[in-house]
């Protein structure tokens, strides 16, 4: 099963702060979800800085990250649950689109 690798800055810290999550790609778009919603430290980060960067397969990227909102974006949400599901199982959680903008060495 193959991971991806979201570094995030800490909101309190200032320093990278790195999980390995599950995630699907749609487009060009990476997307994770977080089982404890808002309350996860990555996503907290990621609401007060959106800057990101992502490594999948060994390739890291910078971009940007945030929230998906189910409300505003039902058919994204279904979808990306739908992906989750197929892939893992479970989908149970808040949404989290990355969006790689530049590769990096």
């Amino acid at each position: 099963m193959e991971f991806l690798y979201l570094t995030t800055i800490g909101w309190k810290s200032g320093k990278p702060h790195e999980i390995e999550i599950w995630f699907v790609e749609r487009g060009s778009m990476y997307y994770v979800v977080s089982e404890m919603g808002r309350a996860s430290h990555w996503v907290q980060n990621i609401i007060r800085n959106p800057l990101v960067s992502v490594k999948v397969s060994g390739e890291k990227a910078e971009g940007t990250g945030r929230l998906v909102s189910r409300e505003a974006e039902p058919e994204l949400t279904h979808e990306v649950a739908a992906l989750m599901s197929s892939k893992y199982k479970w989908s149970d959680g808040l949404i989290v689109e990355l969006a790689p903008s530049r590769s990096r060495p």
